[in-house]
């Protein structure tokens, strides 16, 4: 079986991506997880969950999306200057230019509004993101 390598990408205070690395350690194993905060309290907040990789800011998510096969996080993390500004348009390309499977939560904010999904709660798209990524990597 392959191992895929998973990338967690989160901006203002890491609380999904803390919640998704929790969720994704229960079934992956940490040394083929890396997490990126846009900004060091994001980051920070990641690895309170588990002894995995983390770097933080643009040049860190460009190169992580380079070398992720799985990259996870709020639907955000593709729009330019979303999360308040937080991510870099560079940031948006890198992750949309990668080769990546990618797994966006519908996360409507900062003017960013999805149409056509049901409102959910961030853990119940955080336990159907982490479903898909299992049957992915099974």
């Amino acid at each position: 079986m392959k191992r895929y390598k998973l990338l967690i990408i989160d901006g203002q205070g890491g609380k999904i991506g803390k919640l998704l690395l929790e969720r994704l350690l229960e079934f992956y194993p940490s040394d083929l997880i890396t997490v990126v905060g846009t900004q060091s309290m994001a980051t920070v907040n990641m690895l309170k969950s588990g002894k995995v990789i983390g770097a933080t800011g643009e040049n860190a998510v460009k190169f992580n999306s380079k070398q992720a096969d799985i990259i996870i996080g709020a639907i955000g993390i593709v729009i330019p200057n979303a999360l308040h500004g937080e991510i870099s348009p560079d940031m948006a390309i890198a992750i949309g230019e990668s080769s990546a499977q990618k797994y966006l939560l519908p996360i409507s904010n900062c003017g960013n509004n999805i149409v056509g999904t049901k409102e959910k709660s961030i853990s119940t798209l955080i336990i159907e993101a982490c479903d898909e990524i299992k049957k992915y990597i099974s």
